[in-house]
């Protein structure tokens, strides 16, 4: 992606570098710029900005070991080439792609959870 991003988000984190390495491997994304308060994501498609908690935030937010599922109002999802093996890949990096699946019109697609407890979903192209 070159130039000034036309999608994405912006999602606080408690620890920036495991979310930053979860992300980047899970979905095949580039890192493009990196400093202690914020990492910057890319595919071709989506631009993800990691941004560090602020101070007067941080102390309140906790991450348990799993860490509880944080519902919100927004659900990204991710396109990936295989549900299965973002699974196994998302657990080897500290997260979780759940089992139950959904399909749509050329699509299935699952909830997953990143290290921090952030549910987005994957989605998987069908024909």
């Amino acid at each position: 992606m070159s130039g000034p991003a036309k999608a994405g988000a912006l999602l606080y984190a408690k620890n920036i570098e495991l979310l930053a390495r979860f992300y980047e491997k899970l979905l095949s994304m580039t890192r493009l710029h990196a400093t202690v308060e914020l990492t910057i994501l890319a595919s071709p498609d989506f631009q993800l900005v990691l941004h560090a908690m602020p101070p007067n935030i941080d102390p309140g937010v906790i991450i348990d070991n799993p860490p509880e599922r944080r519902q919100c109002a927004i659900r990204l999802f991710f396109t990936v080439p295989s549900i299965h093996a973002a699974r196994s890949a998302a657990e080897g990096l500290g997260g979780e792609v759940f089992l139950e699946q959904w399909h749509g019109a050329g699509f299935r697609v699952c909830n997953a959870s990143d290290p921090e407890g952030n549910i987005f979903q994957v989605r998987e192209n069908v024909p």
